[in-house]
């Protein structure tokens, strides 16, 4: 595998080697000197024309994990913000000998242009990409349902197995949402039955080619289908409004999407016990979420995180050192 741009770059195979290779990696962060050799003598550049906190901190941090030395570059204060084109950028970066090139970027398709154009070299890994792709986020939340529904005692981390059998829930702003596209392929591959659960102003054109279930009523699903998994989704304001303002034009009130599509504590006692409560972030709290379900134990909001850490350590080992270690 050269570059990881989408979840449908993965099949069932290499999405399970990512999985226990995390696995692998996340045991390793437990120790006192948490720093690996692996990538010793790389560069990772973290190339970022959006906003992010979770997502470029948890890159940087699996890099430098792995002893590889990490650039990064915000596209604010630099030369884009002087009409840089993301050709002559890429161009800079191949130039200072970048071995991998994780981006973000609010264009659909710039990871894929960047890969396959033949400006650098290296192997991209797509950050996020508009409204189209996500794989790390959707790796980092298979890892995360597969060690709390699919880890036993003797391998808390389920290694090698997949997902068969769990029913999983993405309710919210799925129109605008790289993370809900991601998911439903990545969990499908990996033999998970999807739901997505949304406001029909919130549903995708197309969405029946999808490989899930499309439901608009959160209550239903809940109660019928008792998903061992439900990811609520930021509602996306940025997105949404012709002119930019982030308006709610996609939905009557704020209060009126809450009551009818946000995860409270009555929502929360209906689900399985075993059920596991998951957000990609930032939240909205009050709006998607509440507070309840947030702070619940049976969240997993903030281990998703720290899960992202080893899922990119992975990511990027197999990208960059299994080569290394084939050519010696």
């Amino acid at each position: 595998m050269k570059h990881l741009l989408s979840a449908a770059d993965l099949d069932r195979t290499s999405a399970i080697e990512v999985l226990d290779t995390a696995a692998r990696m996340a045991a390793t962060q437990g120790r006192e000197i948490k720093k690996l050799p692996t990538l010793r003598g790389r560069t990772v550049v973290n190339l970022f024309f959006e906003d992010s906190t979770r997502t470029r901190i948890s890159f940087e941090t699996a890099a430098k994990r792995l002893s590889a030395d990490v650039i990064n570059f915000s596209a604010k204060g630099s030369s884009v913000s002087k009409g840089e084109s993301l050709k002559d950028t890429a161009l800079t970066l191949q130039a200072m000998g970048a071995d991998a090139v994780v981006i973000r970027h609010q264009a659909s398709g710039a990871p894929h242009r960047l890969a396959h154009a033949g400006w650098v070299g290296s192997s991209v890994v797509n950050a996020g990409d508009g409204t189209h792709q996500h794989p790390t986020q959707a790796l980092l939340d298979a890892f995360t349902v597969r060690r709390h529904l699919v880890g036993t005692a003797d391998e808390p981390d389920g290694v090698g197995k997949d997902l068969t059998g769990l029913r999983v829930a993405i309710v919210g702003d799925v129109l605008h949402s790289r993370v809900a596209r991601s998911n439903v392929q990545l969990l499908h591959t990996l033999g998970a039955r999807v739901t997505l659960v949304a406001p029909p102003t919130l549903v995708p054109v197309g969405v029946e080619a999808w490989p899930c279930d499309v439901s608009y009523h959160l209550d239903d699903v809940i109660t019928d289908q008792q998903p061992d998994a439900i990811m609520m989704l930021r509602v996306q304001r940025e997105r949404m409004g012709a002119d930019g303002t982030g308006g709610t034009s996609f939905f009557p009130s704020p209060l009126e999407y809450t009551r009818t599509f946000g995860l409270d504590a009555r929502r929360m006692a209906l689900l399985p016990e075993h059920a596991v409560v998951m957000h990609p972030g930032p939240m909205n709290r009050g709006l998607e979420i509440s507070a309840d379900a947030a702070d619940s134990p049976r969240a997993v909001i903030v281990e998703q995180v720290a899960n992202g850490v080893a899922v990119r350590m992975a990511v990027l080992y197999l990208l960059l050192a299994k080569e290394r270690e084939a050519v010696a």
